[in-house]
């Protein structure tokens, strides 16, 4: 196995929040421990359930070091329509069994939902083609419902984190992601009224909440968007490559590395196809973690009826990935609660 240049992937093991609970500087100086000389496996759910989990367990033997989940259904206005959510739920439980947890958030708009079939229904709520939210009018007039609406939003998911913190959870926190694509509302209206909205929701969940047991994970995927190193733990980048393209994106990779001349830990937070280590080792571009998508990036069918899917991952592939020496499995974690 051919080693990454470690020395280049030195990283302090420090978060920007000093409040930091211990759970979460000791998940941090884990991370740091391993970035350059491992990666951790990772898969996200789909809704209500985790059979993402379970299937990759039936083909490879092995189980991921981190789970990925979504606080989508606890959006208020998704609750005030009937959604139900059990990540929270899902995430303790996955936390006891010895993962790692890691949380985004597709945020349905606080109002404006333009609620027309097929595709801007309120379910779509998040993207930019199904609201009229304006983000910018709403981070630029604290007086308006529009800015009454994002604390009250901020503050419903701030309850989930803190039954997470309560339970001793450190959470690898990404809100707010992929937000340069504009294709989700809080990147709509450019990065001006983005970072303020990042930084308003680390201030208040930080201050406000005394939530101390997130990591920030900032995805925002282009410099003019980047909050600075003050409001950033790690960077992360989604990647979805071509079917059964099992490159290292190396390019991304040092895309992430240039938007802060800080030494941050780079992350492959959200993927379709699972990249093969040994390409990633070769390009010197050792992703901190990988979170391949959910659903039919895994398997197909429903019910006792999936099979694992080979469209975008062959399972001869996936069996490399889980068992090559730089790639750490649930098995393989530490004891991170003590």
């Amino acid at each position: 196995m051919t080693k990454a240049n470690t020395s280049r992937f030195e990283v302090a093991p420090e978060l920007i929040n000093p409040r930091a609970s211990e759970g979460a500087k000791r998940l941090m100086r884990y991370l740091c421990s391993i970035y350059g000389k491992r990666m951790l496996t990772g898969q996200q759910i789909g809704v209500v359930s985790t059979p993402e989990f379970d299937m990759i367990h039936r083909v490879t033997g092995k189980y991921p070091a981190v789970g990925g989940f979504d606080f989508m259904n606890y959006s208020p206005s998704r609750v005030e329509r009937g959604a139900e959510c059990r990540d929270t739920d899902l995430a303790i439980e996955w936390w006891n069994r010895g993962g790692i947890v890691t949380f985004c958030w597709h945020w349905n708009a606080p109002k404006d939902l333009i609620d027309l079939p097929p595709d801007r229904t309120w379910g779509s709520g998040f993207y930019t083609k199904a609201t009229t939210f304006d983000v910018q009018r709403a981070m630029t007039d604290q007086g308006s419902e529009e800015y009454r609406l994002l604390i009250r939003d901020i503050d419903a998911i701030s309850d989930q984190l803190k039954r997470l913190q309560d339970e001793g959870v450190p959470v690898l926190w990404r809100p707010l992601h992929e937000a340069s694509g504009g294709w989700f509302w809080w990147g709509a209206k450019g990065p001006e009224p983005c970072i303020a909205l990042w930084k308003l929701m680390y201030e208040r969940m930080t201050h406000v909440h005394g939530l101390n047991n997130l990591i920030w994970v900032w995805n925002g995927q282009h410099k003019d968007w980047y909050p600075g190193d003050a409001y950033v733990d790690i960077i992360g980048e989604d990647i979805y490559p071509p079917a059964q393209d099992y490159g290292s994106q190396a390019e991304r990779f040092r895309m992430a590395e240039s938007y802060t001349d800080a030494r941050k830990i780079i992350a492959l937070t959200e993927n379709g196809v699972v990249p093969d280590p040994d390409r990633m080792l070769a390009d010197d571009c050792p992703w901190a973690w990988n979170c391949t998508w959910y659903g039919s990036f895994v398997f197909t069918g429903e019910g006792d009826e999936r099979v694992y899917s080979e469209e975008y991952t062959d399972a001869e592939q996936l069996v490399k990935t889980y068992t090559h020496p730089f790639t750490v499995t649930l098995d393989e974690l530490p004891n991170l609660k003590d």
